[in-house]
């Protein structure tokens, strides 16, 4: 019974265990990081914002009810004076009157309608472009949290694999200072060969512990990426070679198809151009009338006291149907001053979008350039760390045999260390300069928009 209650103890606190610890291929890492990354929730709310302002502006054209109840009640009357021959006084005095009753209440609707006002078509376009922008921004946000969970995992990966390397270094240091040290004490190696591969480990250690400072960091800067807390613990299921391997696209990057009007970045600066546009014709509309048409009915009922609730309480109806017009005639050239400043604008938006379009192809050609290098460099780095691990392993056969001194064997090991780095950080590079020339290729939305 002991036996089974342990067993069911540690299955428990397995349970625990892995319900805490998340795994993650980059393809999961990056659809869950633009799900509950913060800032991919807030372009989304954003989006969300404004779709009601969409409808916020188109309801200023639809039909509006407004009622109003107003209760009166006179603390003091006010007196009017009236000639006094009225109700049979003498000619040229004035009696005292005081005219309706101490209370009254006015409960009043009004049905208004908009007819015609050329600010509000406008701004029903306008309403269409804003969307379109929280769409963009939205798309944008996703291709930044794309890029930093790439960047992020990749920099986990290379902090894992740099690790397992310097672990493999420090322990075969450890055992050549060991096997060296012995071979010192029994008169057949010099001092310096066991000092200088204690420089050596010192070295490895000191990168070591450096590197495990980092991949802590590193995690921390991936979960908030995520959107998680920093300090969740987390696994990550993909190699870094791996990585590195898929991202090396058989497709030459001047192959790959390019459309400056689907890039997000023209995107955002058409958007703007548009608005800019919409805000000159909405300071031309200004110039024009407008016209609305209004129905209103009320009733209103007095008493001396308040009655009002009595089912023998009298009210008095009313009803009106009108038109108002709103003719804009002279507003000492105001209206011209800001008409001009917003084409003014518009011109300058005209001009940011042909300063964008060139910009992208510049960033194009600048990221086709870099992603080439890291492929280049990764190709290079694979070649020389053969090269490094042979001639090591080649001086550590020599130092063993007492061919090569410890300082040739040293430069060796330098060497290979230096390899085994610009290796890792080949790898990342492709990984980085791919997502980079992906960005700027890229058309469409990472998850897409519902319509409305």
């Amino acid at each position: 019974m002991i036996k089974n209650k342990l067993t069911y103890f540690f299955l428990l606190i397995g349970a625990v265990v892995s319900a805490q610890q998340q795994s993650y291929s980059l393809e999961e890492a990056i659809n869950f990081a633009i799900e509950n990354n913060r800032a991919s929730v807030n372009a989304a709310r954003d989006i969300d914002a404004a779709k009601k302002q969409k409808w916020e502006t188109t309801a200023i054209g639809l039909p509006q009810i407004n009622a109003t109840v107003d209760y009166q009640n006179f603390l003091k009357q006010q007196v009017s004076l009236v000639p006094a021959e009225f109700f049979g006084g003498d000619s040229g005095e004035f009696a005292e009157v005081v005219f309706g009753t101490k209370q009254n209440v006015n409960a009043t609707a009004t049905l208004s309608q908009l007819i015609f006002d050329g600010s509000y078509l406008v701004g029903l376009q306008s309403a269409k472009v804003f969307l379109e922008i929280s769409r963009n921004a939205k798309v944008k946000t996703d291709l930044a949290v794309r890029t930093n969970v790439i960047n992020a995992y990749g920099n986990v990966l290379v902090s894992e694999e740099s690790i397992k390397i310097l672990e493999d270094n420090k322990a075969t240091l450890e055992k050549n200072l060991f096997e060296t040290q012995k071979t010192f004490e029994n008169g057949l190696a010099e001092e310096e060969s066991v000092e200088q591969l204690q420089i050596t480990l010192t070295e490895v250690e000191n990168a070591l512990n450096n590197s495990l400072r980092l991949r802590e960091i590193a995690y921390k800067l991936l979960n908030l990426s995520l959107g998680i807390d920093v300090n969740q613990s987390i696994t990550l299921t993909d190699r870094l070679e791996d990585l590195a391997l898929i991202n090396l696209s058989l497709e030459a990057p001047d192959d790959a198809p390019f459309s400056m009007e689907e890039n997000i970045d023209y995107k955002i600066a058409a958007n703007d151009e548009r608005s800019k546009e919409l805000l000159l014709k909405l300071e031309k509309s200004k110039a024009l009338p407008s016209l609305t048409g209004f129905l209103n009915g009320g009733y209103q009922a007095y008493s001396d006291e308040f009655s009002f609730f009595d089912n023998d309480q009298e009210w008095f109806g009313s009803s009106l149907l009108g038109v108002s017009l709103n003719i804009p005639i002279f507003s000492s050239l105001q209206r011209t001053a800001r008409t001009q400043r917003a084409k003014i604008e518009y011109e300058k938006a005209k001009t940011d979008l042909t300063e964008t379009e060139q910009r992208i192809k510049l960033e194009l050609a600048n990221a086709k350039s870099n992603y080439e290098f890291s492929v280049e460099k990764y190709n290079i780095s694979k070649k020389n760390l053969d090269l490094a691990e042979r001639i090591e392993k080649k001086n550590q056969v020599k130092f063993t045999e007492g061919i090569a001194s410890s300082f040739e064997l040293r430069q060796a090991q330098v060497q290979l260390y230096s390899s085994q780095q610009d290796y890792l950080q080949a790898m990342f590079d492709i990984i980085s300069s791919k997502v980079e020339l992906d960005n700027i290729l890229y058309s469409g939305e990472l998850v897409p928009v519902e319509e409305e």
